[in-house]
């Protein structure tokens, strides 16, 4: 990618991160959906230590290397919790939040241990090769847990609009980042591949946004558009 599509990307993806806070705010809704908040504000923040570093120290120096992989780690951390709470509003009225809790819990540090066991024959950049696939490995695990959320919301047959779409835009979102991923583990040639990742930054702001400004908590969308599961 061009420099000057690199920083377009950028700025724009910036720029819809912090229009998610503000209309959270303008909605009253900030506190509602803290986390989703949380993970955009550290978005933004993880963005501007990157470029510091970058403009610095420059591409290959490797303090833009632990800046890069450390501040990845933290967004996939940030966001798995996001996606938790999303469970927490689903399964609000089933009571079940200190469960959904404990097992979230219990799948971070699975994956955290799957992941070190994985780099831990390997003494070269330990530290960043573990960050790299905690990542990779909690997207992975975000892929499945949306998946299945998405399963409960149809099952229960949420109608809150927002959670709706919500959740169905993260499981976009986390599908297209995991096909990212294998083609770049693939050692794909292909540079459209190496767009996909800025762009995929833009896709999940912009369609939480527009969910955030165009409904309320209490829009419901018709049980009839909401796919029908066999009972």
């Amino acid at each position: 990618m061009s420099g000057s599509a690199a920083s377009i990307v950028w700025y724009s993806g910036t720029a819809l991160e912090l229009a998610f806070v503000v209309c959270s705010i303008a909605r009253k809704s900030f506190t509602r959906y803290f986390f989703l908040n949380l993970y955009f504000l550290l978005t933004v923040g993880s963005s501007l230590a990157r470029q510091f570093t970058l403009e610095r120290f420059g591409l290959t120096s490797d303090q833009y290397r632990y800046a890069y992989f450390y501040t990845d780690a933290l967004l996939t951390l940030a966001l798995y919790v996001a996606l938790i709470s999303l469970y927490s509003h689903v399964f609000g009225e089933l009571r079940v939040g200190k469960y959904l809790r404990v097992t979230a819990v219990m799948l971070l540090l699975g994956t955290a241990l799957f992941s070190y066991s994985v780099v831990a024959q390997s003494t070269d950049r330990l530290s960043t090769k573990f960050a790299y696939e905690l990542s990779q490995n909690l997207y992975f695990v975000g892929l499945v847990l949306t998946y299945v959320l998405w399963g409960a919301v149809l099952k229960l047959r949420e109608t809150r609009t927002r959670l709706v779409q919500f959740v169905l835009s993260l499981g976009l979102y986390f599908s297209a980042y995991a096909a990212t991923y294998a083609l770049l583990n693939m050692g794909s040639k292909y540079s459209a591949v190496y767009l996909i990742g800025p762009l995929l930054g833009c896709f999940l702001p912009l369609s939480w946004t527009f969910t955030m400004w165009r409904h309320t908590d209490d829009t419901r969308l018709v049980p009839a558009q909401l796919v029908a599961v066999p009972r």
